[in-house]
């Protein structure tokens, strides 16, 4: 439960920053990075969680404190990024369809991407965790590994990533095809959800270590395996992973 209470958390502060102040219509979100349907996917996402502590705090369940939560993670055969020798590991537990994925994914990965992954310090695993109540996002991580059938699966979760509305099959085949794809063995792969099961032991495995909601971290030392660190839950901003990064290059 204290895991879930630390998701909260995280959670509440960047709809603050990402709301529009006095916003009338669309256009006065044109520059204000987030536009009126995305806020109201958050706002959903917050009524969302505040149901399930409400149901907590009547059964008498209270907050806990905080604790660190140690995580142990075998990633053979997992998408990778970076250097294999890299001395830092950072695993994301994603759903195609969060909006906090998506802020993580178009304020926060780039940044981490060119200034630890690229110069060699971290290598970055990708892993699944779509929630029920998201309808799209089971079949985006199962065409996300069937991209990298044709060697697109970073293509392909970049662009998926950055559009959490757009992806039903239409969509997702457009984004395919957009990549110089084969879009009739991409959907073919979809749909006899050959990598359904595969996704599916990734929730597992996040259920397993303590995730709560998406996006989850495991960030650490790399090990032989993979990575031993710690558990992270929230689309926590740029600076939060630069001091825990930088914590663990001491």
């Amino acid at each position: 439960m204290k895991s879930f209470f630390r998701y909260a958390r995280f959670l509440a502060l960047p709809l603050v920053l990402l709301l529009p102040l006095g916003a009338k219509d669309p256009k006065d979100t044109k520059d204000q990075g987030i536009t009126r349907q995305q806020a109201d996917e958050i706002l959903n996402e917050l009524r969302q969680i505040r149901q399930l502590l409400e149901k907590q705090n009547a059964k008498g369940q209270q907050p806990q404190q905080e604790q660190i939560t140690r995580v142990k993670l075998n990633l053979e055969g997992f998408a990778m990024l970076g250097s294999k020798d890299a001395p830092i590991t950072m695993v994301e537990f994603t759903d195609y369809q969060c909006p906090f994925c998506q802020r993580f994914h178009v304020t926060t990965f780039s940044e981490l991407k060119k200034n630890y992954i690229d110069t060699g310090k971290v290598r970055f695993y990708s892993r699944d965790m779509p929630l029920d109540f998201h309808a799209n996002a089971l079949r985006a991580a199962q065409a996300a590994r069937c991209a990298g059938e044709q060697g697109q699966f970073w293509a392909l979760r970049s662009v998926m990533g950055a559009n959490p509305d757009k992806l039903d099959m239409d969509h997702i085949l457009g984004f395919a095809s957009d990549l110089k794809m084969d879009t009739n063995k991409l959907r073919s792969c979809v749909e006899t959800e050959k990598y359904k099961d595969p996704v599916q032991t990734d929730v597992m495995e996040a259920m397993k270590i303590g995730a709560t909601g998406t996006p989850t971290f495991v960030i650490g030392k790399s090990t032989a395996e993979g990575v031993d660190g710690e558990l992270l839950i929230g689309a926590m901003p740029y600076q939060s992973f630069d001091v825990k990064l930088k914590e663990l290059q001491k």
